[in-house]
């Protein structure tokens, strides 16, 4: 099956369309970069749309009936979202899922320390990332700061053209030549990955040590009202800073940070936000630490999502385990991740007969994992079937893909740990290049075919 270019399929109205998706999305993940940010910016666009809290339906032990929109949020970094349809939920939902955490460097719990009279804060990268790609370039901080009082102030510096930026240095070419004779996994130190936040020592006495360090805490208490002790309780990250932009002299490609997978979770929220009075109930659910393994509270690895079905099943008069259970047996999902997209600069990693290519629409990947399919869920040939149907009903443009050549490497998503459930999962997502580099590179066709894809599967899939 030969891939083709979705640009050439679309009219001058179709192309205006997805320019102006692509704005939307542009827009939402330049001012939403982590995963409480996301949250709650997801939040606010299903309120827009008449969602409300399923914890208040739960409290006032108020039935759902066909119709109803509900979301519930998980310790501030994970969502999950529900549209109840007419028909019974027993017989399961349509669900796409994403993730919402992307790679990074976390602030740690003890970051803050002077040297030369210069201040700065250790990190400790999340997920998996190419070091030497994070230094000299400028970096924002997002996150909170618990207080032992109960408070939590929320911190956002970088992104706004008024605000500073900050950096980790790299070595001058000049002095660079044992440097440069490391392995690329070598030349920048996890531990050398510290960010530069002050220079300026406060006056003081001769003999007075850490005066830059004492000016910043100062700052931090005066705009923030915390101590450095509070860092203890902080959740900060260190993220590219700026918006995401248009790539490309034709406008056609977004350069931005997190695509993997922002761009596949707003595309999935969006698709669930702009569905009416389905046959079968939706779900939307948007996860995080899925780059680490989907582990902890806010993973998917966790109860959270299985809890919020409990209860929604139990809101629809179904009140036993078994139809949970039935519930989640009878869903289909797509687990909505980003593909690697074809790179001409390194075409060896590739079988170019089952690469993705950006411009060629959703890219649906049958199994994922690495080398002898470890890890993968390896979606049932009749289920991909049915996808097919639909998406061709649809006049989807999509394509067929492996994350890379066997043996190369491979990668995780989702799907194995909803396909625990025994539903029928399948993934499929953007081409991205530059994947889990600070600035990721994917087509504005594909995020508008993605939107249509995971729209048509929601409300047409059986």
């Amino acid at each position: 099956m030969d891939q083709k270019n979705v640009w050439l399929k679309y009219n001058d109205l179709q192309k205006q369309e997805a320019f102006a998706f692509a704005k939307g999305y542009q827009d939402f993940i330049s001012s939403h970069k982590i995963e409480r940010e996301i949250v709650s910016g997801s939040v606010e666009l299903a309120k827009a749309k008449g969602f409300k809290n399923l914890q208040d339906y739960i409290d006032s032990n108020t039935p759902l009936k066909p119709g109803d929109k509900v979301y519930s949020v998980n310790k501030h970094k994970a969502i999950n979202l529900f549209v109840i349809g007419c028909e019974s939920i027993e017989k399961g939902m349509n669900i796409v899922g994403a993730h919402i955490d992307s790679p990074r460097l976390d602030v740690k719990q003890r970051p803050l320390y002077q040297d030369h009279d210069m201040v700065y804060l250790k990190t400790h990268y999340y997920g998996g990332i190419k070091k030497y790609q994070w230094v000299a370039i400028p970096l924002a901080i997002h996150g909170v700061v618990a207080k032992k009082d109960g408070s939590v102030v929320s911190v956002s510096i970088g992104d706004d053209e008024n605000d500073p930026v900050f950096g980790i240095s790299d070595l001058l070419i000049h002095l660079a030549k044992d440097q440069l004779k490391k392995n690329a996994m070598e030349v920048i130190e996890g531990e050398a990955m510290n960010v530069l936040i002050g220079s300026i020592p406060e006056k003081g006495e001769d003999k007075e040590k850490d005066l830059t360090k004492k000016a910043i805490l100062n700052l931090l208490k005066e705009k923030y009202d915390i101590e450095e002790d509070d860092f203890i309780s902080a959740e900060l990250e260190v993220v590219p800073a700026g918006k995401a932009r248009d790539y490309g002299l034709d406008r056609g490609l977004i350069l931005g940070y997190g695509h993997d997978d922002k761009i596949c979770a707003y595309t999935s929220l969006m698709a669930l936000l702009d569905s009416e009075n389905p046959e079968r109930t939706l779900c939307c659910c948007l996860v995080d630490k899925e780059e680490i393994g989907s582990v902890g509270a806010s993973g998917m690895q966790s109860l959270a999502f299985e809890n919020d079905v409990a209860e929604v099943v139990n809101l629809c008069g179904y009140t036993s385990n078994l139809s949970l259970r039935r519930t989640l047996a009878n869903s289909k999902m797509i687990s909505s991740d980003v593909s690697a997209g074809f790179d001409a600069n390194y075409p060896e990693v590739n079988d170019m007969k089952n690469a993705s290519f950006l411009g060629c629409g959703l890219a649906f990947m049958k199994y994922t994992g690495s080398r002898g399919k470890s890890g993968a869920n390896d979606a049932n040939a009749e289920y991909v079937a049915k996808v097919r149907q639909v998406m061709d009903d649809a006049d989807i443009s999509y394509q067929t893909c492996e994350i890379g050549a066997v043996d190369v490497g491979g990668g995780g998503t989702i799907s194995y740990l909803c396909a625990h459930y025994n539903m029928e999962v399948i993934d499929a997502g953007i081409p991205v290049q530059n994947m889990h580099a600070p600035y990721e590179v994917a087509s504005k066709a594909d995020t508008y075919e993605a939107y249509k894809a995971y729209k048509a599967f929601l409300n047409n899939m059986k």
